[in-house]
């Protein structure tokens, strides 16, 4: 099977928040998104003094799309308008339904400011359909132990949401998507190679967290963003060095996307109202 088609390499653009290094991969000039995959920060990796004064994600809004954060080092601390509340810790994922509007916070626990050490985290965000921007606000967080893992020679597969298979082995994910997104991380080890079918028509978003692999005549390193077209087909990666990649595919969503801020809608009218929504207190506070 032929390979997905490579088209380029895009860098992330440094926007440091606070004290909080953070590289974004998309959306840039470069690259406004991978639909349906809208925004990808990846922050860190750093070590944090004691007595620092953590991460600065206070209390925020959002609505008509989800996101998922992978935790590859120290911990974050989850708390939201729906009562969802929930501390993760190094390899754990948490995922959120926005949806209608969500208020919440993603900020260090006490013992890491106390304490500091070592912050590593990504978080992408995905798109919903019209259909779907007004369903009920969720969470998800799941630890390590709770995702699905396929395991082979040099590497091991931990799938988030979808249905892996490879060498006759099959995998389905712990999260349901709304709209069929394949997620998942996959650590590689140096010296092996990894086979991933992606199927037609999908959007591919492989991203290296850590270390070095290379496809075809290209290298996936971290901070850089590969950009495929959409045939599908045998992605072959091979580690130069023990690695971690996000893998992830999902359908594109043809429909107008008109972002600003926290808020990810169709039209200006609905992000005028989504600002006044959350001005009257509609989507709640966090307790």
């Amino acid at each position: 099977m032929a390979a997905p088609t490579f088209l380029r390499l895009v860098p992330a653009h440094n926007e440091p928040i606070g004290g909080l290094s953070t590289q974004r991969a998309f959306p840039t000039a470069a690259l406004s998104d991978l639909n349906p995959f809208l925004f990808l920060n990846h922050h860190g990796p750093q070590t944090y003094p004691p007595d620092n004064a953590g991460l600065p994600f206070g209390p925020h809004p959002h609505k008509g799309f989800e996101t998922l954060t992978f935790i590859e080092e120290g911990l974050l601390a989850h708390r939201d308008s729906t009562g969802g509340a929930h501390v993760s810790g190094p390899g754990g994922v948490q995922w959120m339904t926005a949806g209608s509007g969500i208020v919440h916070t993603e900020v260090s626990p006490e013992e890491f400011m106390r304490d500091g050490g070592p912050c590593h985290l990504l978080q992408l965000w995905m798109n919903l359909p019209a259909a779907h921007k007004g369903v009920a606000p969720s969470y998800r967080s799941v630890e390590p132990g709770g995702l699905a893992v396929l395991e082979g020679r040099g590497w091991s597969w931990q799938i988030i949401s979808g249905t892996a298979e490879v060498e006759g082995a099959k995998a389905q994910g712990p999260v349901s998507s709304l709209t069929g997104l394949f997620t998942s991380r996959l650590n590689i080890t140096a010296g092996h190679r990894f086979d991933w079918v992606v199927p037609a028509g999908r959007t591919l978003l492989p991203y290296a967290v850590t270390g070095r692999v290379n496809f075809g005549k290209a290298a996936l390193e971290p901070f850089m963003t590969p950009v495929f077209d959409r045939s599908g087909g045998t992605l072959t990666l091979e580690a130069e060095e023990d690695s971690t990649l996000l893998l992830c595919h999902g359908t594109p969503i043809d429909e107008p996307v008109v972002a600003h801020g926290p808020f990810v809608m169709n039209t200006e009218e609905e992000i005028r109202t989504a600002f006044a929504e959350f001005r009257s207190g509609k989507y709640g506070s966090v307790e």
